[in-house]
């Protein structure tokens, strides 16, 4: 007899499978990404491309399921090949999502975002204190990188571009980028430049930071079944986003829109 597995993707698992792991480790992964543009040097769906890697190589360590990759955040960079959804759609996805898991009896779920933004991220942490103040469940909506360091959050710069040309080098051309400094309207960077600091090798070790970091929090989460941890990092990334709220607004779409302009104006990204 087939011996049954300790992870699996929810689409390609049978029933008894689905059950059995269910049963074994109650933690959905959720990869979040966009198709949004980074610049002229990275891909469209970057976002989701290492959202995947991270969650896929997170459950096969913890156990539990991987959901499908969705590509649907709120706006972040307003840009001609962004697509986005509004707000109170994307809303409306997480609480349906996270209804629909609990009902069917998961403890945990991850959200893992490859997509950031102060207005993404805000939206997230506002759904994943509903789920778990409404439905019970244990919710980690989060950035891969922000539980190692919240300095490494950036867009089309060091960090992103490290991180995927340690797993697709080859959708990666820093040589689209020009010579010159950097003005974010063109380039996408917001951040230190990749030009001449970003390789495979960074990439390869904020990723593996970023995993064993979820893995810990993962672990303890089913251990102790509090929410009280969840709550905190919230809080605590709130407070960091305050400055942003004050000067933006709290409206995701608006917020973003505002907050690039601004960026746009304002002196060429970090060499």
């Amino acid at each position: 007899m087939k011996s049954l597995p300790t992870w699996g993707r929810y689409a390609e698992l049978r029933p008894h499978e689905l059950a059995h792991i269910r049963g074994e480790t109650p933690v959905v992964y959720l990869p979040w990404g966009g198709l949004t543009w980074h610049g002229p040097h990275l891909p469209l769906g970057m976002d989701g491309l290492i959202a995947e890697v991270v969650a896929e190589r997170a459950a096969r360590r913890t156990g539990g399921v991987l959901l499908p990759l969705v590509a649907w955040p709120v706006e972040g960079v307003p840009h001609e090949d962004t697509l986005s959804l509004s707000t109170a759609t994307v809303r409306t996805i997480l609480y349906e999502t996270f209804t629909a898991l609990a009902r069917n009896g998961w403890v945990a779920v991850v959200l893992v975002s490859g997509h950031y933004s102060q207005a993404h991220d805000l939206l997230l942490i506002e759904a994943a204190l509903e789920a778990i103040r409404d439905l019970g469940l244990l919710v980690l909506a989060i950035p891969p990188l922000a539980l190692v360091d919240e300095e490494m959050l950036d867009h089309g710069a060091l960090w992103e571009t490290s991180t995927l040309l340690a797993l697709r080098p080859e959708l990666v051309d820093l040589d689209a980028l020009g010579q010159g400094p950097l003005n974010p309207a063109a380039s996408g960077v917001v951040g230190r430049d990749p030009r001449h600091t970003a390789s495979s090798s960074l990439g390869v070790t904020a990723l593996n930071l970023a995993v064993e970091r979820i893995i810990i929090a993962v672990n303890d989460l089913l251990d102790q079944g509090d929410p009280a941890p969840l709550i905190a990092l919230y809080g605590n990334r709130r407070e960091r986003f305050q400055a942003f709220i004050v000067r933006y607004g709290s409206d995701p779409e608006s917020s973003a829109r505002a907050w690039w302009a601004e960026v746009t104006r304002s002196q060429p990204s970090d060499e």
